[in-house]
């Protein structure tokens, strides 16, 4: 067990490295807006949120490549892998061309949804900047997902932290107009963000093709067709994967917009509390990614004592960074917050909530850990209908009940956060269990 462990850590810390990254490109645009302006703010907030939602479903469903590579990878069959990967560009594609569809239509519906009019300009031109880097984003993760599924994540967190100073400078000349460029404010920031997603999507390419880790595989060695059969089985187990990113992520999101009804105060104490709350999740989101690779390897060399072995690894690790996490959340509420504002009641709010935000750390753990493993068993549709259970039969109608039925405020929606992420983490745990069953995955097969 002590290898496995250390094999999953040694795994997952370059993802858990890109993810931060990922997180902190949000923060360099909220920072590069709100010096330019406060409509620009407010402009990149409104369209990161719409922008963010959408993204989940393509990559959440490109999250069936690395469990199908670790498989054929364990089973011997890594002459499979290139061909596998072709179908999956073109599927990247194809979701690619959605999410630019979406961004290109969603801005005529801001006036119908109340966006304040002064903003909507602002919102529509960072939309519209950002969806050029769409299809770029959707072959990055592809690419991405192959190397992890081949145990090979250092590429991930390189090319995220060199997005991270690719975004700051450009987003900077773009936005403010520096060196001969026209200040494109909000706009500026959605160009300088496609322009970013394409040199890492590039740049992966390059690795791909360069490394002599992935030359027997054959990757860009000839152009395939589309294959139907092939992108339909890449669908089967991505599209309920990205559902269920998409009703987590939405949760959250909802959230945000009930508590964004109660005032000003609660909602940034809500945004200070949450984002720091987002940034704790990154460590077991990158361990769950690891999770999902050992487990599918594990079964593809029809290891099936191993897949619990590396699943039971995977919770070691994440109940001890949770522990963690919680411990900073509870002990540190106060000085964290002081980080975000000087607003006294804003910041004694946050502080509150931040207690709450502790609370979860463990379920939200444990959930996401489950989910990864399930994963990599290509168990998918039952998690689906277990997550839109806990989140949205549990906890939304809760968080809302309390939170704005009986006035409790934002902690009462954050109780709901806290009872859905928990019914979620029991619902995925026990599904895991049941599935990784060594006499069940002995019928089932790799």
């Amino acid at each position: 067990m002590s290898d496995e462990i250390r094999t999953t850590a040694l795994l997952a810390a370059p993802l858990v490295g890109g993810h931060v990254s990922t997180g902190l490109i949000g923060f360099v645009d909220n920072v590069l807006a709100g010096h330019h302006a406060t409509s620009t703010l407010a402009s990149v907030s409104i369209g990161t949120a719409l922008w963010y939602l959408p993204m989940m479903v393509p990559i959440g469903t490109l999250l069936s490549v690395p469990p199908s590579v670790s498989q054929l990878d364990g089973a011997g069959r890594r002459g499979e892998i290139g061909a596998l990967f072709r179908q999956a560009l073109w599927l990247a594609l194809g979701l690619g061309v959605l999410l630019f569809a979406f961004l290109s239509f969603i801005p005529m519906a801001l006036g119908p949804m109340g966006i304040a009019p002064e903003i909507i300009p602002g919102v529509t031109d960072f939309l519209h900047g950002i969806r050029w880097g769409v299809m770029a984003l959707t072959l990055f993760f592809t690419m991405r997902y192959l190397s992890e599924g081949l145990h090979w994540t250092l590429p991930t967190m390189l090319l995220s932290a060199g997005g991270l100073l690719v975004l700051a400078p450009l987003g900077y000349v773009l936005t403010f107009g520096r060196f001969g460029f026209p200040e494109l404010g909000a706009g500026g920031l959605g160009l300088a963000s496609a322009i970013m997603l394409w040199l890492q999507a590039i740049g992966f390419a390059i690795v791909l093709w360069r490394s002599r880790r992935f030359a027997d595989l054959r990757l860009f060695e000839r152009f395939d067709a589309p294959d139907w059969p092939a992108i339909r089985g890449l669908l089967a187990t991505g599209l309920p994967i990205g559902v269920t990113i998409l009703m987590e992520g939405g949760l959250f999101i909802a959230t945000a917009l009930l508590i964004g009804r109660l005032g000003q105060i609660p909602a940034a104490a809500h945004q200070i509390a949450i984002n720091l709350a987002a940034l704790c999740f990154m460590v077991p989101m990158g361990l769950a990614e690891a999770t999902t690779v050992r487990v599918g390897h594990a079964l593809g060399r029809s290891d099936f004592h191993g897949v619990r072995r590396a699943a039971w690894a995977g919770y070691a690790i994440v109940l001890g960074t949770q522990l963690l996490s919680g411990i900073v959340l509870l002990t540190c509420n106060d000085l964290l917050v002081g980080f975000y504002t000087r607003d006294a009641a804003v910041a004694a709010l946050a502080a509150a909530l931040l207690l709450y935000a502790a609370a979860f750390q463990f379920p939200d753990g444990v959930q996401v850990l489950s989910a990864g493993a399930l994963r990599g068993l290509k168990d998918t549709r039952m998690p689906m209908l277990l997550a839109a259970l806990a989140y949205w039969g549990i906890g939304m109608p809760l968080g809302a009940g309390l939170g704005l039925g009986l006035g409790w405020g934002p902690k009462g929606m954050w109780i709901g956060l806290i009872a859905g992420l928990t019914v979620a983490a029991l619902l995925l745990g026990l599904r895991f269990v049941r599935s990784s069953h060594p006499d069940r995955l002995v019928m089932r097969g790799p």
